[in-house]
């Protein structure tokens, strides 16, 4: 995956095929200029299942199954859970990362993270004597 770009924990984008890729086990999730959830496995959860009541009673606190539903979405490659969202029935499902893949081309030239500034060199960070917090003063 040396032309991808991570862009969440679970997510990377291979910048030359423009498809979205799972970070864990590499499966191809599907076209990057769509809505990756398109391409993941979906399990609808009953919030009950999940949040048990705090208090005994007809109003426990967890949220309400005829106003709340929760999708998980797993990668088909490994099952990895990639992302969950709590939405009311019969509402579709979202599409919350959309990207300007151009400009990501622009940016790293096809070359993902392993493109890196040329002409910056890596900061180094100040010695620390042990046991002097940082930043305190003596």
């Amino acid at each position: 995956m040396t032309d991808s770009v991570d862009i969440t924990e679970y997510l990377a984008i291979d910048l030359r095929s423009e498809t979205w890729l799972c970070r864990k086990c590499g499966h191809k999730i599907g076209p990057a200029r769509r809505n990756y959830k398109e391409g993941l496995l979906l399990a609808n959860r009953d919030p009950r299942e999940i949040h048990n009541p705090v208090v005994a009673g007809e109003y426990g606190f967890a949220p309400d199954p005829a106003w709340c539903r929760i999708v998980e979405f797993y990668c088909p490659g490994c099952a990895t859970l990639v992302e969950n969202e709590y939405l009311p029935p019969g509402h579709p499902i979202t599409h919350d990362i959309e990207l300007d893949i151009d400009a990501l081309k622009a940016k790293y030239g096809a070359k993902g993270r392993a493109a890196k500034p040329a002409n910056k060199p890596a900061a180094k960070s100040p010695a620390r004597s042990p046991g002097r917090a940082k930043g305190a003063r003596r």
